[in-house]
């Protein structure tokens, strides 16, 4: 792919970043799809959870142009957005589990408020040297869990909840986020922000809850489950996901946030027996011997600190200003998401012998 020297109004130059990962690989390769003529470039620095074979047909196949660095690397941002005069940004890069932002909260700050800020500062600059087009975005993507926790009885998240994160993660998000909408306010640059509820789908690192669940069972590995179990969370097949950025990046109005849910509220317990009971279903199928039921490798274990009780989404915005529904039933996107995981275990195992 050549250097970009000129914009067309119909044409995007997008980049990507933390385009290896999983929300991002999929939204990667659902805009190649649907808008095979945009130039898409992507920046990953390729951390444990970034996994350059997720788009690694789609870089062999110059489909788009795979740039690894991080998104602290000043130097090489500002290079690449003027060699390849980048009209929109999709920022997925961010340091996203909570256990380990537990562990290691310095990380999650370097690289979900430090990086933004960086990006952001480049990305404005860029903007101005180009006379500001009015028709750039600057998307960033962010979590329900800047909100905090909801207990049963209250109204689901929207986009005029107050922020309470309660992770060094979701602050660190709670932080970025506020960023992006600082630029807009202050210097008029074209951001959007979104703020979605737990995804799952294909190319999910198999250290959250439903590839975890998925690849202990097959690998006759407990599955632990904090607490009672009774934590809620709304689930957001990922190509929904896509979809409603597509919505967002092409059709809303400078400054918007939108919150993006999948209306599948369900508690851990309850997701974790509808994954053994699939496994079950479908071990026959892949020729896989199972020696119990996948139900007896459930292992409750010490919950963990701060753990959020519930998150719900309401995204009658996004639906009503943009026209977009989840188009894909949670046991529909289960049913996917195993046999994915059944059909491509060259992509996860390597990772869990990490």
């Amino acid at each position: 792919m050549k250097k970009v020297s000129h914009y067309w109004q119909n044409l995007k130059n997008i980049l990507i970043t933390g385009g290896a990962g999983f929300i991002g690989s999929n939204f990667v390769h659902y805009w190649i799809k649907k808008y095979p003529k945009d130039n898409i470039f992507v920046l990953d620095s390729i951390n444990y959870a970034g996994n350059i074979n997720s788009i690694k047909h789609c870089i062999d196949s110059r489909q788009i142009k795979f740039f690894k660095g991080d998104i602290k690397e000043r130097n090489l941002l500002i290079k690449i957005l003027k060699d390849f005069m980048i009209t929109d940004i999709v920022n997925f890069a961010a340091e996203t589990h909570v256990d380990r932002s537990i562990n290691s909260p310095s990380v999650f700050l370097e690289t979900n408020v430090i990086g933004t800020y960086n990006l952001l500062d480049c990305f404005k600059k860029h903007w101005e040297n180009n006379n500001k087009p009015n028709n750039w975005r600057f998307l960033h993507i962010s979590t329900d869990e800047v909100f905090g926790s909801l207990n049963n009885e209250e109204d689901p998240f929207s986009e005029i909840s107050p922020y309470k994160p309660r992770s060094p993660y979701s602050a660190s998000k709670a932080s970025s986020d506020h960023l992006v909408r600082a630029w807009n306010d202050t210097y008029e640059l074209p951001t959007l922000v979104t703020n979605c509820s737990n995804n799952y789908g294909p190319f999910q690192f198999p250290e959250k809850l439903i590839p975890l669940t998925i690849t202990n069972i097959l690998k006759g590995k407990k599955i632990p489950v904090y607490g009672d179990g009774l934590n809620v969370r709304d689930w957001l097949f990922v190509e929904d996901h896509c979809r409603a950025i597509d919505k967002i990046l092409t059709k809303a109005s400078p400054g918007s946030t939108y919150c993006i849910g999948g209306d599948n509220e369900i508690n851990n317990i309850e997701l974790v027996k509808n994954i053994c009971e699939l496994v079950d279903k479908f071990a026959p199928v892949y020729n896989i011997n199972l020696k119990n039921k996948s139900s007896n490798l459930i292992n409750f274990v010490d919950d963990r600190p701060g753990h959020d009780r519930r998150y719900s989404i309401n995204s009658s915005k996004l639906i009503k200003e943009l026209e977009w529904q989840p188009s894909v039933k949670f046991k529909d996107g289960l049913k996917i998401t195993l046999k994915w995981y059944l059909e491509n275990k060259e992509w996860w195992e390597p990772l869990i012998k990490k």
